[in-house]
């Protein structure tokens, strides 16, 4: 979504170039503005509300941006999908917040598109008559100043010519009194004229600020409507819904079910081919721990051998010592006592330690064999949930 920056640019600019002109023509300004100040303080206060408005109009749509791109970010995140449901809700569009609601796709129909953006234009027109109010109102209070100052001036001039008179008068008396006649007349043509001045001033400022909020508005509904189209749902032309032949409710619904439940069904499956793909992952880390076990076991069998070997070695030695050793007068020394009653301690620790590994070693394929049972059966229970 295009945020409204450039607009607000061109509405600074534009203010700007008028408030520069108007300081320097501010003398000839502050004459015509004396001319009638009730009047010219009103149409410059229209004017001053019709340019906040227009602000307004262009920074309403922050939130509403700002809120599309949430929403668009929840759609495929779960961490902004909690941001979003914190934000505020939009008011311009409020009638799509209340259809998404809290759903983890998005999807449309065209007969809910078209409606969705048609709520959304109408809103957006509504918003863009009290702009164009105040531009005819600016253009009415000028007028309405023109015709008042022209009033006044005929008014005044009647009245100059009643009272004049040139029998057996001063000349110059007489034209003072025209002169001080005059002098109505031309305040009302002063009135006239600054009304006029400023309302046309007015309305053509105005006109230029609701030039640029109405791009603003344009460009997001344009905006809206494209991203819109990418989660719209097309009709497969079957039954011509949007044609001449028009489609019973019953059966629209019946159609948007059906097109729910099989979205329903698709994500149901790919759920379950995800399952599938990590049971095969743990299977395969089952089997590279069942041959890292097996290597240990053969590492055991291989130890067990070289022992045995050892004892069938020794057995010949330790008949040959109790041989010699026949008698008590000469029997076998402490040291050699010592170094037998060692070994026969390390070979009964060797084969206790042998024994215990290769249980902990059954222990765990037991372990391991459990584990790929149930994930087995997690998966085929995945497959059969519809």
């Amino acid at each position: 979504m295009t945020r409204p920056h450039l607009y607000l640019v061109r509405m600074i600019l534009f203010l700007s170039a008028v408030a520069v002109a108007g300081f320097m023509l501010y003398l000839s300004f502050r004459d015509a503005f004396m001319a009638n100040p009730a009047l010219n303080g009103l149409i410059v206060g229209v004017l001053l509300i019709g340019i906040l408005y227009n602000f307004m109009q262009v920074g309403r749509l922050y939130p509403e941006v700002t809120w599309i791109e949430n929403f668009r970010d929840s759609i495929s995140d779960s961490g902004a999908r909690a941001r979003h449901a914190q934000s505020a809700r939009p008011k311009l569009l409020a009638p799509m917040s209340t259809m998404v609601g809290d759903r983890d796709r998005f999807t449309l129909s065209t007969v809910a598109m078209r409606t969705l953006l048609d709520g959304i234009a109408s809103r957006l027109d509504e918003s863009r008559d009290t702009s164009r109010y105040t531009i005819g109102l600016l253009i009415f209070l000028g007028l309405l100043g023109t015709f008042w100052g022209l009033l006044g001036t005929v008014s005044s001039i009647s009245d100059v010519i009643g009272t004049l008179s040139v029998n057996g008068g001063d000349s110059g008396a007489i034209f003072s009194d025209l002169k001080r006649g005059l002098q109505a007349p031309m305040e009302g043509m002063g009135t006239a004229f600054s009304s006029s001045l400023f309302g046309l001033a007015g309305s053509l400022i105005l006109g230029f600020l609701d030039l640029q909020a109405n791009q603003a508005q344009n460009r997001f509904f344009n905006d809206l409507e494209e991203w819109l189209s990418t989660v719209t749902r097309l009709s497969s032309g079957a039954i011509g819904s949007d044609g001449e032949q028009s489609v019973p409710a019953y059966v629209q619904a019946l159609l948007e079910q059906t097109a729910e439940s099989l979205e329903n069904l698709q994500r149901t499956l790919a759920r379950g081919e995800e399952s599938r793909i990590t049971v095969d992952g743990h299977l395969l880390q089952v089997g590279d721990k069942l041959e890292t076990l097996t290597d240990h076991m053969r590492t055991q069998q291989a130890l067990m051998r070289s022992l045995a070997e050892t004892q069938v070695e020794l057995k010949p030695i330790l008949a040959q010592l109790a041989a010699a050793g026949g008698g008590a007068a000469s029997g076998i020394d402490d040291a050699s006592r010592m170094h037998l009653r060692n070994l026969d301690v390390y070979v009964t620790r060797l084969a206790d330690d042998l024994k215990a590994g290769r249980e902990d070693s059954t222990q765990q394929i037991r372990s391991e064999i459990k584990l790929v049972a149930r994930l087995i059966a997690a998966a085929t229970s995945d497959d059969r949930t519809p």
